[in-house]
C-alpha cells in the first residue's frame, strides 16, 4: 500500500501555496512584476528542511527549487545526489518568498515578498513538525527560524558570523544550521573564510546524511 507523504492537509495547503495571487491582487506594496509562480517541495515524512530566500530567474522559469548553478554548489555542500535532494519523501525545500520577486536597478534579486511570510509560513511549519534538522540559507530564513524556535540571535550580528559561531546557535532539536548562499556571488566570501569547507561542510554532510537516513 503506498504511503501518503503529503497528508490530506498538508496537501491542501500547498494546493492553496501554489494557487496563491496575492502578491498580485493585494500586494503588501508594489505588486508582483510577472505571473505568480509559486515554487516548494514538502512532505509528512521529510525530515530536513533546506530554507531559503526565493527562486532566481532559472527556477522560475523551470518550478523546479534549485535547478541552477547555486542548487550544484549546494548540493555538492551537503553531500547529496540531485536524486536524493528532489526526493521530496526526505528532503523540504521551502523559500521565505515562494515566488521569484523580480530583478532590481542592478539586475540582482530582489528580497523575497512579505507576502509569503505573513500569509502561509507559520501555517506551514506548523504542519511540519517531523523537521529535525534545518538548513537556513540567507539572512531572511536565518532570522525567520531562529525567531520560530524561540532562539534568539544577537542584535546586528552579521550573518557571516552566525555562520562562524555555528556552534552556539545550532541548538538540538530540531538542528539548525547556518549557510552563505551559494551563489557565484559569495565566492569571495568562501575565498576569505577556509574554515567553512574545512570544519562546517562536514558537519553537514554528517547531519544531513542521518536526517535522510
Amino acid at each position: 500500500m503506498a504511503v501518503d507523504i503529503n497528508g490530506s492537509a498538508l496537501a491542501k495547503l500547498e494546493s492553496r501555496i501554489r494557487a496563491c495571487r496575492i502578491c498580485v491582487e493585494s500586494p503588501y506594496k508594489t505588486a508582483l512584476p510577472h505571473e505568480p509562480r509559486p515554487v516548494l517541495r514538502v512532505s509528512m515524512t521529510a525530515r530536513l528542511l533546506v530554507a531559503s530566500q526565493a527562486p532566481g530567474i532559472r527556477v522560475h522559469e523551470t518550478g523546479l527549487s534549485f535547478n541552477d548553478a547555486s542548487g550544484d554548489r549546494l548540493r555538492q555542500w551537503m553531500g547529496v545526489s540531485r536524486e536524493v535532494f528532489y526526493d521530496r519523501a526526505k528532503v523540504a525545500i521551502v523559500p521565505m518568498g515562494f515566488c521569484f520577486p523580480g530583478h532590481d536597478l542592478h539586475k540582482g534579486d530582489l528580497p523575497p515578498r512579505r507576502e509569503c511570510r505573513g500569509h502561509w509560513h507559520d501555517k506551514l511549519f506548523a504542519a511540519l513538525p517531523q523537521i529535525s534538522l534545518i538548513l537556513a540559507i540567507g539572512r531572511y530564513a536565518i532570522n525567520y527560524h531562529f525567531a520560530c524556535l524561540e532562539r534568539p540571535l544577537p542584535k546586528n550580528l552579521p550573518s557571516g558570523e552566525i555562520i562562524r559561531r555555528w556552534r552556539d546557535f545550532a541548538g538540538s532539536t530540531p538542528r539548525l544550521l547556518v549557510l552563505p548562499h551559494p551563489s557565484w556571488r559569495n565566492n569571495a566570501w568562501l575565498k576569505c573564510n577556509p574554515w567553512f569547507e574545512e570544519e562546517l561542510l562536514p558537519v553537514v554532510r554528517a547531519e544531513v546524511a542521518a536526517a535522510i537516513s
